[in-house]
């Protein structure tokens, strides 16, 4: 998925509190046992006395739960020092204990519309005490916290970042599971491009056949035909497929428990132009150069480099208009960011897609992305396509 784009094709989402009682495939207890000791100990180790997550990706990463809340405070608490606990509002209690908390045995507060859920959440935190809060946390909430803190959390997204930019074992095979699957649904792509039918039918198919394949949503899917193309964020229109255009499909969404599939190929339908089949065989030399540049040790930017450099000497540069790639897991988008500027050094775990792409405006885009796991000696790719420009 090109970076900075929105996931969800635009469709509108309910915002209401709840905790997500679906039966969904987590991880052994054990595991989120681990992830919140090392946790605490990472806020230990930034000067912080305690974390605050609230829902989202974060709280999936800590405990396995999903719960999804705005206007009543949900968060866990991990202190630096001593046990965890949770806050949720009385009405979401059951649902909330019956989630993977209730198999860690993390003690819950709950309380009552007219209750203060900011003093309660802050029982046992010194006033003035640093605090650090997820990313995902709402000012709605982030302010009265601030207020009864009687100082401004900082955000708690450089200890998170660490803990979950590394994979186990068990997140590999989870984005191996992933990548299978939005394979399979490549693989059937020809099924459905052909001239006469609008990009939003193609990706209407496309759309079942990931849920089909594995997926538990469709988190995105984009069909760039022609002109669109063009344009990297780009997701679906009413325009008619036509013989000789250029499509790019980027498409993906998360497999239980949660980690993301993301994979794009171009094609063309019918067969291509030579100019065009010459600059996609650039891109794919391009995006093939960024892969053999995978391997612990290096900085994230030296891979935007390799994937860069072949476009530059081949003249196509300038239409290469967004960084290489970014990581993956419980999010679509997270750390590390593969770009020009960012030092952070790989080491073996690291997930992240390596997604060069070629823009004309008006005329036609081309994108190729893997998924890559960063191994002691390179990288894995979980996705198995073929690269190159494949006529339909």
């Amino acid at each position: 998925m090109p970076d900075g784009a929105a996931p969800g094709n635009g469709r509108r989402r309910r915002r209401r509190d709840t905790v997500d009682t679906v039966t969904q495939q987590r991880f052994p207890s054990s595991v989120y046992a681990d992830r919140l000791a090392r946790a605490a100990s990472a806020a230990a180790d930034s000067g912080l006395h305690a974390l605050l997550v609230g829902p989202g990706p974060d709280l999936d990463y800590l405990t396995g739960s999903r719960a999804s809340t705005f206007e009543r405070l949900l968060a866990l608490v991990v202190p630096a020092q001593g046990d965890p606990w949770v806050m949720v509002p009385r009405l979401e209690l059951a649902a909330l204990r019956a989630s993977a908390v209730g198999e860690l045995g993390v003690a819950t507060r709950d309380w009552v519309d007219g209750d203060d859920p900011y003093a309660l959440a802050l029982q046992g935190v010194p006033a003035g005490s640093a605090l650090a809060v997820s990313d995902a946390v709402p000012a709605l909430h982030l302010l009265p916290l601030a207020d009864r803190n009687g100082a401004l959390p900082v955000l708690a997204t450089e200890v998170l970042r660490t803990l979950r930019m590394s994979k186990d074992d068990a997140e590999v095979e989870a984005l191996r599971r992933a990548g299978a699957a939005i394979d399979r649904v490549h693989a059937r792509v020809g099924e459905w491009l052909r001239p006469g039918r609008t990009e939003r039918a193609v990706a209407d198919d496309i759309t079942a056949a990931i849920i089909a394949e594995g997926h538990t949503r469709a988190e995105f899917v984009i069909v760039g035909s022609g002109p669109n193309g063009a344009d990297p964020h780009h997701e679906v229109s009413d325009r008619v497929i036509e013989a000789g255009d250029i499509v790019v499909v980027d498409i993906g969404g998360p497999v239980d428990p949660g980690y993301f599939s993301d994979s794009t190929r171009t094609y063309s339908v019918g067969a291509p132009t030579s100019d065009i089949a010459e600059r996609c065989a650039v891109l794919e030399r391009a995006q093939q150069a960024a892969v053999e540049a995978v391997r612990p040790g290096i900085p994230a930017e030296a891979v935007d480099a390799a994937a860069r450099q072949v476009l530059v000497d081949a003249g196509l540069g300038e239409w290469f208009i967004h960084r290489t790639g970014h990581g993956i897991g419980l999010s679509v988008h997270e750390e590390p960011y593969i770009v020009g500027g960012n030092d952070t050094v790989l080491s073996e775990g690291m997930a992240f897609s390596i997604e060069p792409g070629i823009y004309f405006p008006g005329q036609w885009g081309a994108r190729i992305e893997d998924i890559v796991i960063v191994t002691a000696d390179g990288c894995e790719a979980v996705n198995k396509r073929p690269h190159g420009l494949t006529a339909v």
